[in-house]
């Protein structure tokens, strides 16, 4: 019953905060500066965590600046608030985010590249924009499994989008997410989204968790030149198990 209210006083705070950034979105981004966003979506992803009983832990250093295409593990619908929360950076999302509700102005306004997933052909656009943006100075994030996994493992990594790095010459910059028990330093289930998974329940169950902790370890920058995308994205997959094993 205590979990549950508990749970309750959160969910309610966590939509006021999404409101609230929604019309930071819509009313005050306009006037912002492209590095006064990025501060403005990283300080909110650290108080989103912090409304639903999530502390930071912050390991390796944060790419300062861009060019840099960071890949990491992808375990949950949390992960890139997690991530955002350490440090800004425009993910690739599926274009179904775009058009959900409330989330899909955070998303967009948190400047989310849009993939569809179905259209194969559609990763050639995509990495087009990426390639575009890496030569900007933009820090791309991607999660190369391309779905949610349970975090015991890694499934195997897609190559594709590892292409704007190479094509731009930026590098890239391997990094592990783990959520855990805040008291006991185990791995927690409650934000797992994987499979079947309901997105409302997975919501649930991490509010109704006790403190957490949302671990994210940024490993060292790879040089892209000379790269071939499909040995590299092995070898990155070898990297980012390890970073996973590391995370304490």
């Amino acid at each position: 019953m205590v979990h549950s209210l508990k749970a309750c006083w959160r969910l309610l705070h966590a939509v006021g905060h999404a409101l609230a950034g929604w019309w930071t979105i819509r009313f005050a981004f306009p006037g912002l500066t492209q590095a006064e966003r990025n501060a403005r979506v990283q300080e909110w992803s650290r108080r989103m965590l912090e409304i639903m009983g999530i502390t930071l832990k912050v390991q390796g250093t944060p790419p300062p600046a861009g060019p840099v295409l960071l890949i990491s593990n992808h375990l949950s619908w949390l992960d890139i608030t997690a991530i955002h929360a350490a440090r800004h950076v425009r993910f690739v999302s599926k274009s179904g985010v775009k058009h959900w509700p409330l989330i899909g102005t955070l998303s967009t306004g948190a400047g989310s590249l849009y993939i569809e997933r179905e259209r194969r052909r559609d990763a050639l656009r995509v990495v087009h924009h990426m390639t575009e943006a890496l030569r900007e100075g933009d820090l791309i994030g991607v999660f190369p499994e391309g779905t949610t996994s349970d975090g015991r493992g890694l499934l195997p990594f897609h190559a594709n989008l590892l292409q704007a790095a190479i094509s731009s010459g930026a590098p890239v910059l391997p990094a592990a997410l783990r959520f855990a028990d805040a008291a006991t330093g185990e791995t927690s289930q409650a934000p797992r989204y994987i499979d079947d998974d309901n997105l409302l329940t997975s919501l649930w169950n991490t509010l109704r968790a006790p403190p957490l902790l949302a671990i994210v370890r940024f490993g060292e920058p790879q040089d892209s030149h000379g790269r071939e995308r499909r040995t590299w994205a092995q070898s990155l997959h070898e990297d980012v198990q390890q970073l996973r094993r590391e995370t304490h």
